[in-house]
């Protein structure tokens, strides 16, 4: 018997959410944008609040509810919002599915 189990590690979790990035960025153009784990989502990809709440969704329909996008920014102040990057959501997705 085997059993599949599904690798969830930062490589593979920035593959994914770079993936929804490209496709949100598709959106204004600008799909050619190169996004690293340093990427800052509002000074480097220019996203807005209502960019955030696409991701969110895609995040969910990707991973299910175990991932809340909404509690993970919560807590966090305007400006850390505002200077997040990509490396920092692929911890707390990486977290949230161990």
């Amino acid at each position: 018997m085997s059993t599949e189990t599904t690798v969830v590690d930062e490589a593979s979790v920035f593959a994914d959410i770079s993936g929804m990035l490209q496709d949100l960025l598709e959106e204004y153009g600008l799909d050619d944008t190169e996004i690293t784990m340093d990427t800052k989502f509002h000074d480097d990809l220019e996203l807005e609040s209502i960019d955030l709440v696409a991701l969110s969704g895609s995040l969910r329909d990707r991973y299910g509810e175990t991932i809340n996008f909404a509690q993970f920014i919560a807590d966090k102040e305007l400006g850390e919002i505002m200077a997040m990057t990509v490396g920092e959501l692929v911890v707390f997705v990486v977290k949230s599915l161990s």
